[in-house]
């Protein structure tokens, strides 16, 4: 048997007015979504327990099948184990977003999250100065993706609060900055990075061309590395992650999944979408279990753009799913579990914790020829009365595993 996770971030949504008042995944054309959610099994899931912040990292440990009240500690843990960074005991990983703030009646505003989603390459020039002019033993620069970077800081404090750069876009920084024992130095930290990134080369040549500045830093996520079973612990099984993001491959590794790099994967909206497809029906030749994570319907709902976002559900629909469907048959027996991890309404441009849509359908339920007109949607999958309060228990049942 073989087991899949197609897995579209973000894509869930709210009633949109200018689309009739039909959310963006109702709204979009999905018809091979639509062809499995006719088939199988459509519901709805918490992915986000009681008292979490509904962000990615909760959402995905929980499709995962992990309960987080047990082994979650923190987002950036998991993005170091991706990045091949260890941590002690006593170390705390924080993620560092390079952002662009701008003034704003005096006050500093949280203008990009991304810095106009900077390029690799520039992002690492700009690590490798913070690390030059403010690593020490105490605290080390790491070069991610994109916008996505890490700090260490070795034998660090984690008593504090911090608040996600995309939950305050367009608002003003002034009450959301790290507070607690230990955010001084944080503090201090984040200062010294725009002193050193106002005139940084990258940010001179980014300026005269118009684009938006990395000219701070922005850290959160914080935490310990956690404690996590692995698959093969936990369910008996072997298997990959495919997704361009740190945190799904930070899981990955605590899951004791292979992590498989596809080229072209961004973790943007002009990520390699056929190819994540491909390589899951290529590693499932070897291994019973594979998370494929598309991050573009994420991103387009924190930018807020509607048009985008109906474009990448559809493009996950054709070139993902369609292209798992073309090919998994010559595998043999199959289950797959369709579904995103948490809404980003492109109205609000962040999470909120609405349980999810999701579709639960096996090689025997295509096989069968029975079908109904249920189209996969929010609205359909609460109209099933299907749900799954105990989120981490759907993955459960898609291995047929008891946890």
């Amino acid at each position: 048997m073989k087991y899949l996770v197609l897995l579209g971030d973000g894509m869930a949504d709210e009633p949109v007015a200018e689309l009739d008042g039909k959310t963006p995944l109702e709204y979009a054309k999905t018809p091979n979504m639509d062809k499995l959610a006719a088939r199988g099994e459509l519901g709805l899931v918490e992915t986000v327990p009681d008292g979490f912040h509904p962000g990615s990292d909760v959402a995905n440990l929980t499709v995962f099948g992990y309960d987080t009240s047990r082994c979650y500690t923190g987002r950036s843990p998991l993005e170091a184990a991706s990045m091949e960074v260890e941590l002690g005991d006593n170390d705390v990983a924080f993620r560092l977003n390079l952002v662009d703030l701008v003034y704003n009646y005096g006050k500093l505003y949280m203008s990009d999250f991304s810095a106009g989603h900077i390029s690799t390459e520039e992002a690492a020039q700009i690590i490798e100065t913070l690390q030059q002019e403010l690593g020490d033993e105490n605290f080390e620069f790491h070069t991610g993706v994109s916008y996505r970077h890490l700090l260490v800081w070795r034998n660090g404090k984690d008593q504090m609060k911090f608040v996600p750069p995309h939950d305050i876009i367009d608002q003003s920084i002034e009450d959301k900055l790290p507070a607690g024992e230990g955010a001084d130095e944080l503090l201090d930290l984040m200062n010294s990075a725009q002193m050193l990134l106002i005139n940084h080369p990258v940010n001179l040549r980014r300026r005269e061309a118009g684009q938006p500045l990395a000219n701070s830093i922005w850290l959160w996520g914080h935490g310990r590395a956690p404690q996590m079973e692995t698959y093969k612990q936990k369910f008996g099984l072997s298997g990959a992650v495919i997704s361009a993001v740190d945190l799904i491959k930070g899981i990955g590794v605590y899951a004791g999944l292979n992590i498989i790099e596809v080229p072209g994967a961004t973790g943007y909206l002009d990520t390699n979408y056929r190819g994540k497809a491909e390589a899951a029906l290529e590693t499932l030749k070897n291994h019973d279990f594979v998370y494929v994570h598309v991050e573009a319907p994420d991103e387009a709902g924190h930018s807020g753009d509607l048009q985008e976002k109906i474009r990448a559900i559809e493009r996950f629909d054709d070139e993902v799913v369609g292209t798992v469907l073309q090919g998994i048959d010559k595998l043999g027996e199959w289950r797959m579990l369709v579904l995103p991890d948490h809404p980003t309404p492109v109205a609000l441009r962040t999470h909120t914790i609405d349980p999810v849509p999701y579709i639960l359908c096996t090689s025997e339920d295509m096989q069968t020829g029975n079908s109904s007109d249920t189209t996969y949607s929010e609205k359909n999958a609460q109209a099933s009365g299907v749900k799954y309060d105990i989120g981490y228990k759907l993955l459960a049942k898609l291995v047929q595993k008891d946890v």
